[in-house]
């Protein structure tokens, strides 16, 4: 574990609430660059799986300019295009090439749990703590839990596509605390994005935690942001909370 629990005055924890992409579940070959590179196949592109990291890289303004703003599919269609393009990839068959990975991004069977997420539940369900979850996404939470076998543990899931904004908006995260009947000083947020989660969850009021699975820690964009802990696997955050 990175950082240390710092004392504040807030309630005494009634809820936790998790990112889900790279929080919860990671991406498994179908999006790396092979798999990249079999879609584009599919549409009569030939890409450099090579080059996936930098593409990735070189995208990932798009995100961060959109930070906070309303859910456009739009927006994560030219996501995956400047990937493809980053690779190599052009053509008749592009924007085609890119609405199938778009689609594809929100089946579950693509993408694999980590260890730690089903014991911690448990852990923290057991402690009558309620489970949340918060993601930027278009994946069907509900589809998520079910998949995973998580419906014991989660007390509710809101997606932005549902809710119409994207963390770090707080009416999103207002939304979270209002469907599992918290407030924001009894509730800690727990994901990988200083932005998206840890930032957003702090202006709301709520506890924080940054999972950092690398085990780089991150350059704060805040200075009031430095003192939130982070932890490099979820087995740190029961002791947290």
């Amino acid at each position: 574990m990175y950082g240390h629990a710092v004392p504040c005055p807030y309630m005494p924890t009634r809820a936790v609430f998790f990112d889900v992409d790279f929080t919860l579940i990671y991406p498994g070959p179908t999006f790396q660059g092979e798999g990249y590179q079999r879609f584009c196949a599919k549409h009569g592109m030939q890409v450099d799986a090579g080059a996936f990291n930098r593409a990735v890289a070189a995208a990932s303004s798009l995100l961060e300019d959109a930070r906070g703003q309303r859910y456009d599919p739009q927006l994560f269609f030219d996501y995956t295009r400047r990937i493809i393009e980053g690779m190599g990839g052009c053509g008749p068959g592009l924007d085609a090439c890119t609405r199938e990975m778009y689609d594809e991004w929100a089946a579950c069977q693509h993408f694999s749990l980590y260890d730690d997420v089903e014991p911690v539940f448990r852990e923290l369900a057991g402690r009558g703590i309620r489970i949340g979850l918060i993601s930027n996404t278009h994946r069907s939470l509900a589809s998520f839990q079910s998949h995973f076998e998580l419906d014991d543990f989660v007390s509710g899931a809101i997606s932005s596509c549902d809710h119409g904004y994207m963390k770090p908006h707080p009416s999103i995260f207002q939304a979270a605390l209002d469907l599992l009947g918290v407030i924001a000083g009894e509730s800690t947020m727990v994901g990988d994005s200083p932005s998206d989660d840890i930032a957003g969850a702090v202006r709301m009021g709520m506890r924080a935690v940054l999972l950092r699975r690398s085990g780089v820690r991150p350059r704060w964009s805040e200075a009031h942001l430095e003192d939130v802990p982070v932890i490099c696997s979820l087995h740190d955050l029961p002791a947290l909370v």
